[in-house]
Order: structure tokens, then sequence, then C-alpha cells
């Protein structure tokens, strides 16, 4: 099976402009995104995708492939449908371009389990309870099989246990190109969560536990927190 990543990366981010290229230890963010993912046995081949010139400039300086796509893109997954129609594959994996501290292995259970039949598929960890009130970490109840039932920025259930979403998606061709066809839905407005259009119409999203360490850079404070941890003393 041919999977291919694909790291949608917008500068115009709404809470956080230009986080993409924010510098971390003399790397932009999404340079350090594209190498640990780089360490994933299963991709065939990994691209970034961007409307921005900058952005893409500041890519392909450090040898990595771009592709350009529209502005008017609403989501990470549109862009990977732009890519999806350029270049052919069995299968994507749509992978946060503000996740610098993800790794191979991460991807390579996403792979897997596209590779095992699953039509869409994410994961999950363990949640703080002091992180179960912060809206941009985002919570998710799954059922006895690890399908997804609900994802929400509240903190549920009530009373926990609480776990975390971690932001990579993977689709498989057919289901990539069916969730672009579905309307948008009421849970995905109010939550403003994509991943809850599918939910809404009633389609399987596969959850796999992960116990990597993440940190989702949202805030200038999460930058801070995710330098410390990859640069060590320095800044």
């Amino acid at each position: 099976m041919e999977i291919l990543g694909v790291i949608p990366a917008r500068y115009g981010s709404t809470r956080f402009p230009g986080k993409v290229l924010a510098d971390i230890c003399g790397k932009p963010m999404v340079i350090r995104v594209l190498e640990g993912v780089s360490s994933s046995t299963r991709l065939k081949k990994i691209v970034v995708a961007t409307e921005s010139p900058i952005v893409k400039k500041t890519v392909e300086s450090f040898g990595w492939r771009v592709i350009l796509t529209s502005p008017d893109c609403r989501s990470g997954t549109e862009r990977v449908g732009e890519v999806a129609k350029k270049i052919k594959a069995d299968a994507y994996i749509n992978i946060q371009a503000d996740e610098p501290l993800i790794t191979g292995d991460a991807i390579d259970l996403v792979a897997t389990a596209l590779e095992e039949g699953e039509t869409f598929v994410s994961l999950f960890s363990g949640l703080e309870n002091d992180e179960k009130d912060d809206p941009n970490k985002v919570k998710v109840i799954v059922n006895r099989e690890n399908y997804a039932v609900y994802f929400s920025r509240a903190p549920i259930p009530y009373g926990g246990p609480y776990f975390k979403h971690i932001g990579i998606y993977g689709f498989s061709r057919e289901g990539l190109f069916r969730y672009l066809e579905l309307p948008a839905s009421p849970l995905e407005n109010a939550e403003k969560l994509e991943q809850l259009r599918l939910i809404f119409h009633g389609e399987k999203i596969k959850m796999l536990p992960w116990d990597g360490q993440l940190i989702s850079v949202d805030t200038p404070e999460d930058l801070r927190k995710a330098k410390e941890v990859i640069c060590g003393d320095k800044d």
C-alpha cells in the first residue's frame, strides 16, 4: 500500500500567526515536524501543503517537497484533498505542522491500521487533570472497540477519565474524498472540530492509543514548553 504523509502548514493561523515557522533551536517548527515524521517506515513520501509562498520557500530551502494549495481551504483536510488530486496514493495521513515532538512510530501506528483496512484512523493518549479545562486540548471518548464516540473541547466524560485526541488523521483515498463531499455538521461548527463531521454522518474513526510525548503548539507558551524539551538549556 502506498501511503502519503501530508503536513498542512497554514501560515495565517488565527490563534498564533506564523507559528509553523517559529524557530526551535535554529530550525522552523515545520522542519522539526518533518524530521520527526521522516523516521516513519511506512510512508511512501512526505509533502508539505501550504497557502504561503514564504512557507514554501523556507521548507524547500531545507530540501523538502512542498505543494501550494488554495488560501480558501477551510481545514487541513481540505489541503490534503488538494494534494490527493495531484498525487495519487492508496491512503493519506494528515499530520499537524504544530507537533514538533512527533515521531515516526506514531505515524506507523496509523499507517498499519490503514493497511489493515480501516478507513479513518487517529490517535489518543492520556490527559492530565490540570489540562482538562484547556479548550486547546481536545478530549475524546472511545467505545470498547476503540472507535470514537465524541470529541469535545470541554472536559468529557463528566468526572473522567480524560483522553486527549492527537491530531493525526489517516484516510483511505476513498474515505478522504467521501469526507470532503460530506456537508459540515452542527457539531463541527459548534466545537470547531472537523472530525465531528464524520461522527455526525455515522462514519467510524478508529482511535489508537499512543503514549509518546507531544506538545501541540497553539500558543506562545506552548512554544516555550516545546523549546524546553527539544533545546534543553538552549533558547
